[in-house]
């Protein structure tokens, strides 16, 4: 897949991991819109930047198919619960969270600007949500960061708890980021029964796919259960021109991480 032929292992700060080469990349194109068809038949148009090298002018695989998974059973998923997307690009699972009747959602992505915009206008756009939208919000967060930043959205009653359901489609092919990715997990997944971090990914580079299965062996390591819940082939690759064995290509995953029980708290 051209946007990701480097491994960029190498993480330099919140800046430094998403920085390529000068003239790397040729210039932004426009922004674009794709769409996502819910079960019932009603479209989602959902606004893409032009270019990002965060990735998110893509709507990718995993994205798509852990809002089917909502869409498939919202009462034991989402539906009444306080949700947070980590990575969000365009915000399609939040967008479908809140239109599930989930009791919140906070859809974040790095802090830039054009990002935080992007899904804001999407949520502005969407006819589905609730009428006033007031269940879902736009934010910024870097994986990693001080987590109060994305707690603070909840009620003040569980602030100090954290959310229900924590989602991270399609962001497992920034290895130098798993650790920061499950700290933000730790410091923000409640810590109850029913509580689940939603992994979904597919390995657009199937020769490091290993790399991206260490997630989870860093999940057990630091004592969260872990779950493969689904396994989707899609019709096709998402990138036609991507190298690499086809079948990885069009395999998504889906992985639920939570706490072991002797970690909940009543």
């Amino acid at each position: 897949m051209s946007n990701h032929d480097s491994d960029n292992e190498e993480g330099g700060g919140e800046l430094g991991l998403f920085a390529e080469p000068t003239d790397y990349y040729p210039p932004s194109p426009p922004p674009t819109t794709e769409t996502y068809t819910t079960a019932s038949g009603d479209v989602i148009t959902l606004h893409l930047v032009g270019h990002s090298p965060l990735e998110a002018h893509h709507l990718w695989n995993g994205s798509r198919v852990i809002s089917q998974l909502f869409e498939s059973d919202p009462e034991s998923t989402v539906a009444g619960r306080t949700v947070c997307e980590l990575g969000a690009g365009a915000g399609l699972p939040s967008l479908v969270a809140s239109m599930l009747n989930a009791k919140l959602v906070v859809c974040t992505d790095f802090p830039d600007p054009d990002l935080i915009a992007t899904i804001q206008k999407n949520i502005d756009g969407c006819h589905l949500l609730p009428h006033d939208n007031l269940n879902i919000i736009a934010d910024g967060f870097v994986w990693g960061a001080d987590p109060s930043t994305l707690l603070r959205h909840l009620p003040p009653s569980e602030q100090s708890q954290g959310f229900d359901v924590l989602i991270l489609a399609d962001l497992l092919f920034r290895h130098s980021e798993h650790n920061n990715m499950i700290k933000t997990i730790t410091e923000c997944l409640k810590r109850t029964p029913e509580a689940k971090a939603y992994v979904v990914f597919c390995s657009y580079r199937p020769w490091l796919r290993e790399k991206d299965l260490k997630f989870f062996e860093l999940c057990r390591q630091q004592g969260f259960n872990v779950e493969q819940i689904l396994e989707k082939k899609m019709d096709k690759k998402l990138f036609e021109d991507d190298p690499g064995d086809e079948e990885i290509l069009k395999t998504v995953t889906g992985w639920a991480v939570s706490w072991p029980e002797g970690e909940w708290v009543s």
